[in-house]
């Protein structure tokens, strides 16, 4: 399509009387929008500031900072546009359905979301702690916001949903400062009792790691129809406890051996309940 000079030049002239009367509008805009963004990084930082003062866990305080970070930006984007003279009603009811429907979308993420906000807010555990939850054992690596990240003993990293983690049960080792390591050792009904007693007792004592308060616990937890189980639990740091549960065993394998005290297998009762009537099946 061919323009003559006069076609153009009242194009050209159309041009700049909408770019000069729009060019307000377009300058307070990014005014409006370049402020914002400094606004918006001097608040967040004083927020951060704040929360780290008053000693917020970490994980939450980063978090809120960032849930607010975007909720200001996307005020300050509204405003930008309105500014610009877009209308933002239908905007914003776009924004709304689009809410909506990634809600409806993500109802698992948001039960684990919700999770991970009641851990983070409420402390059943923290980074460090060693906890037992749906079925696992493992130290706390890191609290996320939909999963908690878990380090077994055998170094592999488990990752449990913090929905299902925040409904069911948990078991944290590392909450109390002390432990008590509960251990059975079965004899036979031909060792004197009182003399495996004292020669367990020996053992606890002779072991600088078992601690002295709360006092350990050696008595007759059960009478089998094979063996008399001797419960045995001693205290110990949460640091020593496995080394305590092991030397305990070990000590008392090498004492009983040394007086000729024979340790008779331990069979718990419902395994034993089973057999029987497994046997009277046959």
């Amino acid at each position: 399509m061919n323009l003559d000079p006069d076609q153009l030049s009242s194009y050209a002239n159309t041009f700049l009387k909408v770019l000069i009367d729009y060019s307000p509008k377009l300058i307070s805009a990014f005014i409006i929008l370049f402020a914002g963004l400094y606004i918006i990084r001097l608040i967040n930082r004083f927020i951060r500031r704040i929360m780290v003062k008053r000693n917020l866990d970490p994980t939450l305080t980063k978090f809120l900072a960032d849930i607010l970070l975007w909720v200001l930006r996307i005020i300050l984007f509204v405003s930008f546009i309105s500014k610009l003279g877009i209308e933002t009603s239908s905007f914003v009811a776009i924004l709304g359905a689009m809410g909506l429907a990634v809600g409806l979308s993500l109802q698992g993420s948001l039960s684990n979301f919700a999770g991970g906000m009641l851990i983070i807010l409420f402390k059943p555990f923290k980074v460090g702690h060693t906890i037992e939850a749906q079925g696992v054992i493992g130290t706390v690596n890191e609290i996320q916001i939909f999963v908690t990240k878990l380090i077994t003993a055998n170094n592999q990293t488990i990752f449990i949903p913090n929905g299902s983690l925040s409904n069911g049960n948990i078991i944290n080792y590392s909450l109390q400062r002390i432990r008590r390591a509960d251990l059975t050792i079965a004899i036979s009904y031909d060792t004197d009792i009182k003399k495996a007693r004292e020669m367990i007792t020996a053992v606890l004592k002779n072991n600088p790691k078992v601690l002295e308060t709360p006092a350990a616990e050696v008595s007759v937890k059960n009478l089998t129809d094979s063996a008399i189980q001797i419960a045995v639990r001693p205290w110990a740091t949460n640091e020593d406890f496995w080394g305590v549960y092991a030397d305990t065993l070990e000590n008392c394998k090498q004492a009983f051996d040394t007086a000729g005290i024979i340790i008779q297998p331990y069979v718990k009762e419902s395994s034993k309940k089973n057999n029987t009537e497994s046997n009277e099946i046959e």
